[in-house]
């Protein structure tokens, strides 16, 4: 398997609070990977090092074999470029319609208006978004604001797709709906996945590998059944979400 990112020893600290304290991880080209953990334990720091909008302040990240943290201006830029997000709130522009949301990446390369139009309106029906493309995202359900914030970071044609908590605050039907959008365009692109979240249904469904971030470090690295079936007392009480256990509740 081609790695496609890798972190190296990452320690980072915010004051006295030390959230990572020496993160390894792998994330091979193609697959879809869930990082797993309690609210607060710093999945999401690990997206934003993921991203450069973060430097370890010990440790390493590489994506495609090149160095991404504590780099330069041109090089921190050009390796974003490779990803694109899904934000947990999708993270429209409440005063854009959805086809303009879409465009806007677009717009700011100054892509050719011919070229947009064809790009966005091939997402639009391919996430199933035809027929509300002058619809506010106000107008919109959280499941189709996750769909037309996909089709968004789609557009740009990224490598890497990050997906911040993307099942938080829907119904369990609409978290299916998102799932089963996430493992569609996995096998239409091909897209090397990374998504943090806390839905254990989730994260058994779309995952092709799950790690465990506890304490500021990988505790687990597997797949799903290989989860499912551990033994190991603290992962089987957050499977199971029980409060009493080695997981102390605060």
């Amino acid at each position: 398997m081609t790695e496609k990112i890798r972190f190296e020893n990452v320690h980072k600290s915010f004051g006295p609070k030390q959230v990572l304290r020496g993160v390894d991880l792998s994330v091979y080209e193609g697959e879809t990977l869930c990082v797993i953990g309690k609210s607060g334990t710093g999945k999401s720091v690990v997206l934003k090092h993921l991203i450069g909008l973060l430097d370890p302040d010990e440790g390493k990240i590489f994506v495609d074999g090149e160095q991404s943290s504590n780099v330069d201006a041109e090089t921190r830029y050009r390796i974003r470029s490779k990803f694109g997000v899904l934000f947990q709130g999708a993270a429209l522009f409440d005063s854009m319609n959805i086809q303009d949301n879409i465009s806007f990446g677009l717009r700011r390369r100054n892509t050719p208006e011919d070229v947009i139009a064809e790009t966005v309106s091939k997402m639009i029906t391919s996430l199933g978004l035809k027929g509300f493309e002058n619809r506010m995202p106000s107008e919109l359900s959280g499941g189709m604001q996750k769909r037309a914030g996909l089709a968004r970071s789609l557009v740009m044609k990224p490598e890497i797709m990050l997906y911040d908590e993307p099942t938080t605050g829907v119904d369990p039907v609409t978290g299916a709906a998102v799932d089963a959008m996430i493992m569609e365009m996995k096998t239409l692109t091909g897209l090397t996945s990374v998504v943090i979240t806390h839905d254990m249904r989730s994260a058994c469904k779309i995952g092709d590998r799950i790690a465990m971030l506890y304490d500021g470090k990988i505790i687990f690295t597997g797949t799903p059944a290989d989860l499912m079936n551990t033994e190991d007392p603290l992962l089987r009480q957050f499977i199971e979400g029980r409060a009493h256990g080695p997981i102390k509740v605060i």
